[in-house]
């Protein structure tokens, strides 16, 4: 219960409210943590005692002849569950700092249950995990897999919808404080699990209107925690499945967040079309389809967006000019330069379906050109 890390943590804390020397001892009598480094792994006969006699035990000058590694001041039980686990000890002449004792003490009880309670969540959602982890590797249920289903009371019956939530940022730390505050707001329903160290599975139970309902309720989620924890949150969400044919939603929030990262929006996979397939496209043919159309565009980053203005503006010629701050015969002429270049016309219908279908691989080319 009473480990050195921990033990180390309780020293730090408890000396940012009085300047003397301040030691955790074990049940055992020897120093765990202390902000004397010399006493670090040294016997203390006094803690020892007061371990044994479960009663605060004041060490006086004479005291530090008498007994084993002690210094004058006082030794305090630390009780857990109303088991001694420990003892601190505050250095110092006792008169002078019998008034901090109670109130380091309880202090450090109440650390000693905060600590208690963040590990037995951390189990909790260990278990959750790695039931959301089997639940996602297989499609043949056990009657143990089922037994932990309900142990842990998750709904195997109704059908649920899998969204994946990616932070931009591979912190361990931040992401169990996101979790706990995206915990917090979800209904008691919904299964939130962490993934990675950078990801988090939620698992909703559909109704009817899941989409009209959960687009807004997934907006609102996102833009708290992106204001509140200054990080870019991407959502993919598969599509409303029985619980047996979880791993196809699964499958299909990978997708969907694969293209919410590049968009920065939340994506349905229900919405996906065109990106679907370049998704299944190898690296291979990827790399050679834009060898054979725009490779030799890539150092040309004006007639590039240029070309995406036009496509993004459904091909009006007024509009991409007046965004760009030209004249169209300045455009043309762009045109005519992509044209010699790639060998493709973006005047002609089939040509500009080319360099749009080109124009999306390389944005999700894996090397990432530009």
């Amino acid at each position: 219960m009473l480990f050195p890390d921990l033990a180390k943590k309780i020293v730090r804390e408890v000396r940012r409210l009085i300047d003397e020397h301040i030691i955790i001892i074990d049940v055992n009598g020897m120093i765990i943590a202390s902000t004397d480094s010399t006493r670090l792994g040294t016997f203390h006969e006094g803690a020892l005692l007061c371990c044994q006699q479960k009663k605060t035990v004041i060490i006086t000058k004479e005291d530090e002849h008498r007994l084993l590694g002690v210094k004058a001041g006082i030794n305090l039980p630390l009780l857990f569950h109303d088991e001694v686990i420990g003892v601190i000890g505050i250095t110092g002449a006792p008169e002078n700092i019998s008034q901090y004792g109670e109130i380091l003490r309880k202090m450090t009880e109440l650390l000693i249950h905060e600590n208690y309670f963040v590990e037995q969540l951390e189990l909790e959602q260990r278990s959750y995990e790695a039931f959301v982890f089997d639940w996602l590797q297989s499609r043949d249920w056990s009657s143990t897999f089922l037994d932990r289903a309900k142990t842990l009371g998750i709904d195997m019956d109704h059908p649920k919808q899998l969204i994946i939530l990616a932070m931009n940022r591979d912190d361990s730390l931040l992401q169990r404080k996101l979790w706990q505050h995206i915990h917090g707001m979800l209904p008691k329903q919904d299964l939130f699990v962490r993934w990675g160290n950078n990801r988090f599975i939620l698992l909703k139970t559909v109704s009817p209107q899941s989409k009209k309902e959960l687009f807004p309720y997934l907006k609102r989620l996102k833009q708290d925690c992106e204001s509140l924890f200054s990080i870019t949150l991407s959502i993919g969400v598969g599509q409303a499945v029985s619980p047996h044919n979880m791993p196809n939603s699964y499958d299909q929030a990978l997708r969907a967040l694969d293209i919410s990262v590049q968009m920065k929006e939340i994506v349905f996979h229900e919405d996906l079309r065109l990106e679907m397939c370049l998704q299944d496209i190898s690296d291979y043919t990827r790399s050679e389809f834009l060898k054979r159309t725009i490779e030799d565009m890539y150092e040309e980053e004006e007639l590039l967006a240029t070309l995406q203005l036009f496509i993004d503006n459904n091909q009006s010629y007024k509009a991409t000019a007046e965004l760009l701050h030209i004249h169209i015969n300045t455009l043309h002429y762009r045109f005519k330069k992509i044209e010699d270049i790639t060998g493709l016309n973006p005047k002609s219908f089939k040509d500009l379906v080319t360099l749009y279908f080109a124009t999306l691989l390389l944005d999700n080319h894996p090397k990432k050109i530009r």
